[in-house]
């Protein structure tokens, strides 16, 4: 067993005290501000000196509130462009793959719209005819309807009034794909049951970056003999949670 490294606890000691303005997300009273951090207001005030100095931290000269200074800003761009969404999403889809035993796809917005990136396959064989590069429908697929659901509609709107050209969809389809793409909203999360894949049943589910943007769509999918589609169970419930660890990863706060 690796040994615990030795630090400075007064920089442990002070850190608590970032860590609270992070974890409150608002500017904060000092006695606040040292409560919450577990600590007297006058053993807090010279940490938030110290770090006034290397703009770490501000204080409003009008309310007197503490909040993050333009140096943890930086800090914070730079983490979050050095992170890899697709990246961290695989790690975490190998290891959901595992857990609930059915594939898990990742899917990015592409040229031609959603482009299936990353494919994990669980120990079992599950024949599935989806393999990297396949760009889902928008109108049938629940990759596509959390894609159509949360991407702005100038994004999307060229491809799904083509897929509906295609099916010479009418005025009532075209209403109903809309009524739907709400619910996907509603429920985060889109439900393919038997179809656009025969027999294969899946769950979506959007991943959202630091500026609550769609960064991808997580999808796990299998037959539907072995495959439980209500939306609160084991998969459901699994998915939905390693979709939101990975957002907060990479930096949402909704």
């Amino acid at each position: 067993m690796e040994k615990d490294r030795r630090g400075i606890q007064s920089i442990e000691v002070g850190g608590s005290l970032l860590q609270t303005l992070v974890r409150h997300g608002a500017p904060m009273m000092l006695k606040d501000l040292a409560g919450e951090a577990g600590m007297p207001a006058a053993k807090a005030h010279p940490y938030l000196v110290s770090f006034g100095k290397l703009g770490l931290i501000e204080q409003d000269a009008g309310s007197g509130l503490y909040k993050l200074g333009p140096f943890a800003l930086q800090m914070g761009l730079v983490a979050l462009h050095e992170l890899d969404a697709v990246k961290i999403a695989t790690e975490r889809a190998a290891a959901l793959s595992l857990d609930i035993q059915q594939n898990v796809a990742l899917a990015v917005w592409g040229n031609h719209g959603p482009t299936v990136v990353r494919i994990q396959e669980c120990n079992r064989v599950v024949h599935i005819n989806m393999r990297t590069g396949t760009v889902m429908s928008l109108l049938d697929s629940a990759t596509g309807k959390v894609f159509a659901a949360y991407l702005p509609p100038r994004l999307t709107e060229e491809m799904v009034a083509s897929e509906m050209a295609a099916r010479q969809a009418g005025i009532e389809e075209q209403a109903a794909f809309q009524s739907a793409l709400q619910r996907v909203r509603e429920r985060g999360m889109a439900r393919a049951v038997g179809y656009p894949l025969p027999g294969i049943n899946a769950f979506s589910v959007p991943v959202f970056d630091h500026a609550g943007q769609l960064a991808l769509v997580m999808t796990t999918l299998g037959p539907a003999a072995t495959f439980a589609s209500d939306w609160n169970g084991v998969i459901a419930q699994r998915l939905r949670s390693t979709a939101a660890d990975i957002s907060a990863q990479i930096g949402y706060r909704g």
